[in-house]
């Protein structure tokens, strides 16, 4: 399993994926406006990795002029049904198409781990005008929180990764130090139904890889355990967004 296949394996739950998948909270973007140093309003924006689109609707109701751009046909139909006015292409971020010099900022909402570092970055400062911002996000499972931390373990299990102490700067350990990022960290929560919840977690890319009958068992599991959490049916979830921002 490739990570390009892994990426891609996103495409054959689309609906799942808008359905369930957090989006943002409005801090992330004040913080991102911030850091590039310009308003969201007016800027021509290039959301990269774009899936069924929650980053790029949150840029174009800021009123950005976005266009997105997604590697898999299945999210960017997904996509065209919530954006329709929306432009999106199909592309990746090794290989954007996009004109040299013809956007603001370049976003990418937890997909610039899928690319290969030695073709996103030259792409990015291609793309950026002069002083445009190239900004990457991920929104992580908080795990301070105790009923989360026991699920991440379970998790690493599962998938078997090594269960270590959780690492909160971890997202910005391998970023290009050549382009100067500047960090910020923005806590939020949402609270769901329990089967949301859950079906986020089946819309993982390793549980896409893992298959229907393992995903079912493990989700099974989850549910026991986290209904004696929270009794009302109602998970609350906290997340961790992590965003770095670099000025070209």
């Amino acid at each position: 399993m490739t990570t390009t296949s892994q990426a891609r394996s996103f495409d054959k739950a689309a609906a799942d994926y808008a359905a369930n998948r957090p989006s943002y909270p409005p801090a992330l973007l004040d913080a991102v406006e911030e850091l590039a140093g310009r308003p969201l309003k007016g800027a021509r924006v290039a959301d990269v990795g774009a899936g069924t689109g929650l980053a790029t609707a949150l840029l174009h109701a800021r009123g950005a002029h976005v266009i997105a751009v997604e590697p898999g046909p299945g999210m960017a139909s997904q996509f065209r049904l919530g954006l329709p006015r929306v432009p999106i292409v199909l592309g990746d971020g090794n290989n954007l198409p996009l004109a040299s010099g013809s956007v603001d900022i370049i976003t990418y909402a937890q997909a610039w781990h899928w690319t290969d570092r030695r073709k996103s970055v030259p792409e990015a400062l291609r793309v950026l005008r002069p002083g445009g911002a190239l900004a990457l996000w991920w929104n992580d499972s908080d795990s301070t929180v105790p009923w989360v931390a026991g699920q991440d373990s379970r998790l690493r299990r599962l998938f078997g990764a090594e269960d270590h102490e959780p690492d909160p700067m971890a997202r910005f350990r391998d970023l290009p130090a050549r382009l100067g990022f500047v960090t910020r960290q923005v806590v939020w929560t949402r609270t769901v139904p329990l089967d949301t919840h859950l079906a986020n977690l089946a819309s993982y890319s390793d549980f896409l890889v893992l298959g229907k009958d393992g995903t079912r068992t493990f989700l099974a599991a989850e549910r026991d355990l986290l209904t004696e959490v929270f009794p009302n049916g109602m998970v609350e979830e906290r997340y961790v967004v992590s965003l770095a921002v670099a000025v070209r």
